[in-house]
């Protein structure tokens, strides 16, 4: 049964949708859950215990305190409640969640077909990927009403016509019932829904509805008439809302974050930095961006490094220096914290490049992959201050991390399920993921080149063209020379299969 606090909590909780999140005796988030009328909900956990599952009962008997934020509706609920679990990653929500998988929404805008789909892996690729999301079935369900209002192609067979053509789910681009640009402009549209822009998109279709009937073009003002109707419907189905903290200080983990690290100045920025290559060669670098404590994937940067070295010090060196010059610092800001992935040395060799840049003072440090210890550089080997930061005492006592002092570093043991560690490892994550997709894209590419280079009849259009679609030299063996006809002509079908 709840405590006399949490019970006080839960009658004053509004009849309003909105998030809720429990926390443990330790004030550690240990589930998130969305609700309709937020009182009602979380009263139904502590009614009829005894008929729950195993797993809600355990989640019940830890539950000592919770917290809540309100929302104007459902829909904004359902992506809130996605974006905390993301964030924090509660280990009731992992055991009792309905998906295995995370899942992410890809639109590969700037195709000569552009395609919705959901997919488990995100690419560079050069697509717009929105995501990760827990709830497989509520983000389908999602996209569904939104194709209504917004339709999009699903693949990009262009000659086949589907049930969905006819249905007006379809854009109809091959059959040229929808201009490319017009179908563009719908998905520019939807990615605004998914970003949590819905009034701006409803404010916009209303001029234009009114636009259009002032010149008496009134079948096309119906259809945006339909569309913005369709569009405040969805508040009553089902969330889909980029949807974060106005009042950062309410988030926990990045009010431990600069709690720990003694930061007077909010961390709205995080940077994170990785090298990926191999064996020295096809060196890149990744700097991701995390804005309020969610990925910010438009801000995120790739470096290729001016040579290639199989030295990880030197290469986070070149990067960071170059991330700092004058020309970047005005074009992409300055970040609040900077996290590298990786230990003493490749967090020694960032501060170092950033003391050679005059007048810029952020704080580094490093989070080390194998026991997901915080690193921390006490002063470089100039004598320049290296972490710009003091630790809290009354922090490291109240969480019992234990430090560890060698040489001039700070190594911090952190308890793994506190809310700033997890951020910290999705920061982490995220710039390994993303230096790795660049590296593997460009070892793919001097793969094909190294092989279709050879070929002296076959033009750099051709062989663009190639790569684009079958992705490796591999793909174009096991296709058939018809396929290939078709797609590049007799001639040229002829020889690639001879040469190959």
């Amino acid at each position: 049964m709840p405590n006399l606090n949490l019970k006080n909590k839960i009658n004053n909780l509004p009849l309003s949708p909105g998030i809720y999140l429990y926390k443990d005796q330790n004030e550690i988030i240990i589930y998130v859950g969305k609700a309709k009328k937020l009182k009602n909900r979380v009263k139904q956990y502590f009614q009829n215990i005894e008929q729950k599952d195993a797993k809600t009962k355990a989640l019940i008997n830890e539950i000592t305190d919770l917290d809540y934020m309100e929302v104007e509706s459902e829909l904004e609920a359902f992506f809130l409640e996605a974006e905390m679990i993301r964030r924090y990653l509660p280990k009731y929500n992992i055991l009792l969640r309905d998906d295995k998988s995370l899942n992410y929404i890809r639109i590969d805008y700037d195709s000569l077909y552009p395609t919705v789909v959901l997919t488990r892996r995100p690419l560079d690729d050069g697509a717009k990927y929105f995501g990760p999301y827990l709830n497989g079935v509520q983000i389908k369900l999602a996209l569904k009403f939104l194709r209504k209002i917004f339709p999009y192609a699903i693949s990009k067979n262009q000659n086949k016509v589907t049930l969905d053509y006819y249905l007006g789910l379809d854009p109809g681009l091959g059959r040229n019932k929808t201009p490319l640009s017009v179908y563009r402009s719908n998905l520019r549209k939807l990615m605004m829904v998914i970003e949590g822009k819905q009034q701006k998109i409803e404010t916009d279709l209303t001029k234009t509805m009114n636009q259009l009937a002032g010149h008496q073009k009134f079948e096309a003002a119906a259809k945006v008439r339909n569309q913005l109707i369709a569009l405040k419907q969805l508040n009553d189905q089902v969330m889909f809302h980029r949807h974060e903290f106005s009042d950062l200080k309410k988030d926990e983990a990045i009010t431990q974050l600069m709690t720990l690290l003694n930061l007077e100045n909010l961390i709205q920025r995080i940077e994170g930095y990785d090298i990926s290559h191999m064996s020295g060669t096809n060196v890149v670098a990744s700097m991701v961006v995390f804005i309020n404590g969610v990925s910010s994937k438009v801000d995120y940067r790739k470096f290729k490094t001016k040579i290639d070295h199989n030295n990880d010090f030197y290469n986070m060196k070149e990067t960071i220096f170059r991330r700092f010059s004058d020309k970047n610092l005005s074009n992409w800001g300055q970040p609040d914290l900077i996290l590298i992935d990786g230990g003493k040395g490749q967090l020694s060799a960032a501060i170092e490049a950033r003391n050679l840049r005059k007048n810029f003072q952020v704080p580094f440090i490093g989070l080390a992959k194998k026991n997901e210890q915080i690193i921390i550089q006490q002063s470089s080997l100039d004598g320049q201050p290296a972490s710009l930061i003091e630790l809290n005492q009354e922090f490291v006592k109240k969480y019992n991390i234990i430090i560890q002092q060698t040489d001039n570093f700070l190594v911090l043991n952190i308890d793994k399920n506190l809310a700033l560690i997890k951020l910290l490892q999705r920061v982490r994550d995220e710039s390994h993921r993303f230096a790795v997709s660049y590296h593997s894209v460009l070892k793919r590419q001097n793969s094909l080149k190294s092989s279709l280079d050879n070929i002296i009849d076959i033009g750099p259009v051709t062989k663009r063209k190639l790569l684009k679609k079958y992705g490796s030299v591999d793909q174009i063996k096991k296709t058939t020379e018809k396929d290939l006809v078709q797609f590049i002509g007799s001639q040229k079908a002829k020889i690639i299969k001879k040469y190959l």
